[in-house]
């Protein structure tokens, strides 16, 4: 996937077919069939994941078209376009495709003597594109709508993962999954692998959302088989950061760093600007330098910078000592404090006295580096003063299921595994 094109790629079809600058009828279909040709040629190159030469075909497809060509074949192709411009955080180009996908659906109202559900289908896609989550719904419920009138199957599938993907974005995750499993049951009629694919890829990342995490793994490795079977690559590396995603809130740390590192291996950085930028940021938050100690409470696992991953799954008060101290890091908590937070009880010395001193032992024991690997020996994490313990103010505390990536936001509200 380098950045030079050679002559031969530049111009993939012979020269006798290319149409001269005085077009007759002929001409015009040769430049019909020539901007078939591109397209196709876009196609395959979009599914090897050679999003360059993929971006030179559509570009190519498009100019042959002029202004004559199929206006819905011209949709896709700017779809294509602004899937790409997105993955390579070119906002400018991805905005001027968006404006000229606005114009054409504009003419095409205009000049069609009655909607179809194409129509309303790239009616959708193109609110879509500017966040109008709402219009683009209500414009894909139609096309779903008209696609069985016309017994339009495929079409039908289509208008399912968009209504799944519009309803994931407004974070309406049981609606999203109701319509995938619609698309689910239709893809047993109609053979698309690639939508197969597409469809358990969002599901990978609804149930990610929903806290489902094997159910989750299980998707994103549906996804990847069909994909395989298409020998379709553009999503390998966003399957592969998903379960990389996954196992972290997991707090299996080491095999999320495996999975990031194969995403990041397999991505030509150059291209894949936002799949790089992700996993740069996945792996920052796994592998922090200035971060001391990673909390995650749903998994009941820790991962101190030192002494690696801790699991508290069958250490119930150790951990709620510890969240509620971290949580509230240098605020001190005396024993009829610990006693009504974390027993639910009224202190009582010949009880809790004994609990909470062999609870916080245990607990610093779990958490606190060794001697050996501190350079003093003062208590890094969990302090005791005269009013109580605290947890040390200084120290570099991150909490999971707080830190989901939110930067890199795709352009135009679209990736390279939504609807085209």
């Amino acid at each position: 996937m380098g950045n030079e094109l050679t002559q031969e790629e530049k111009s993939p079809l012979p020269l006798a077919f290319l149409p001269e600058k005085d077009m007759s009828l002929s001409s015009s279909i040769e430049c019909l069939d020539l901007a078939m040709a591109y397209y196709q040629l876009g196609k395959i190159h979009y599914d090897k994941a050679d999003l360059l030469q993929a971006k030179h075909n559509f570009e190519k497809s498009l100019s042959y078209f002029g202004k004559d060509g199929d206006d819905f074949y011209k949709l896709k192709i700017l779809g294509f376009l602004i899937r790409i411009y997105s993955e390579k955080l070119e906002n400018y180009e991805a905005e001027k495709c968006i404006l000229e996908a606005e114009d054409l659906m504009a003419e095409l109202k205009l000049k069609l003597d009655s909607l179809s559900a194409e129509y309303y289908f790239n009616c959708g896609l193109v609110k879509n594109y500017s966040g109008d989550f709402r219009e683009a719904r209500e414009a894909f419920i139609i096309a779903y709508k008209k696609s069985k009138e016309e017994n339009e199957p495929e079409l039908l599938a289509k208008c399912l993962l968009a209504l799944a993907t519009n309803y994931y974005q407004t974070k309406d995750y049981e609606t999203a999954i109701d319509y995938l499993y619609q698309l689910r049951q239709l893809l047993k009629i109609i053979n698309k692998f690639y939508l197969a694919g597409a469809m358990e890829f969002y599901l990978g990342k609804i149930y990610f959302e929903m806290e489902r995490y094997d159910e989750s793994l299980a998707a994103y490795d549906k996804a990847a088989r069909n994909l395989q079977e298409k020998k379709c690559w553009n999503l390998h590396g966003y399957t592969l950061i998903g379960k990389g995603m996954v196992y972290k809130m997991m707090g299996q740390f080491e095999k999320s760093l495996l999975f990031f590192k194969l995403a990041g291996d397999f991505a030509d950085s150059a291209v894949f600007r936002r799949l790089e930028a992700l996993i740069k940021s996945e792996v920052q938050d796994v592998n922090d330098s200035n971060v001391d100690i990673f909390l995650d409470r749903t998994n009941r696992k820790v991962h101190e910078k030192t002494l690696g991953i801790i699991d508290f799954k069958h250490r119930f008060v150790l951990l709620e000592i510890l969240f509620l101290l971290a949580k509230n890091s240098g605020t001190y908590y005396d024993k009829e404090g610990l006693a009504k937070s974390i027993w639910k009880d009224e202190y009582n010395p010949l009880i809790h006295d004994k609990l909470i001193y062999t609870s916080v032992s245990r607990l610093r024991k779990l958490i606190e580096p060794s001697k050996e690997e501190k350079k003093d020996s003062k208590r890094k994490y969990i302090i005791r003063g005269k009013d109580g313990y605290t947890f040390n103010p200084h120290a570099k505390i991150r909490f999971y299921m707080e830190q989901r990536s939110t930067n890199y936001k795709s352009i135009g509200n679209v990736d390279l595994s939504s609807p085209v």
